[in-house]
């Protein structure tokens, strides 16, 4: 990584419809709060994309006053995962990538909301927040060492 050029960060799960949605969320926000608009970019995707975020996701996420009703799941391509410096995926994924320059693979092995009750997507959520505050404070860490 260098200062130069932003940090590329993809957030990266099956069906893009859950975790990587929230994750995705949150890395906005902490990009937001950080005034790092310049510094940090972030894609999500899905390997095979679902036709909408998970209902109760959106929910859980409307709970702390952030809105994913307008969000549609999304494939990722390879090229857009081997531009990243840092991919997590959520747990589902077996990513291999084939990339001339080195991303780092982050796998957060976080459980899957889908078909779950309110109080345990809830628990992911919290979980998902924590990761995504980690991520942040490694990358700022980094990027004073520069």
């Amino acid at each position: 990584m260098t200062t130069d050029a932003p940090v590329r960060l993809g957030f990266v799960c099956v069906q893009n419809a859950g975790r990587s949605q929230m994750a995705a969320a949150f890395a906005e926000r902490e990009r937001d709060r950080r005034d790092w608009a310049e510094r940090v970019e972030i894609v999500t995707g899905g390997t095979h994309p679902a036709n909408e975020v998970h209902p109760v996701v959106v929910e859980a996420m409307n709970e702390i006053g952030v809105d994913l009703s307008g969000r549609m799941p999304r494939a990722i391509s390879s090229e857009e995962l081997a531009a990243c410096d840092v991919v997590a995926t959520m747990g589902c994924s077996t990513l291999e990538l084939d990339a001339e320059r080195s991303v780092e693979v982050r796998d957060w092995a976080l459980d899957d909301p889908h078909g779950e009750e309110f109080g345990t997507v809830r628990e992911i959520r919290e979980t998902v927040e924590d990761q995504v505050t980690a991520l942040f404070e490694d990358l700022e860490s980094r990027l004073e060492n520069e």
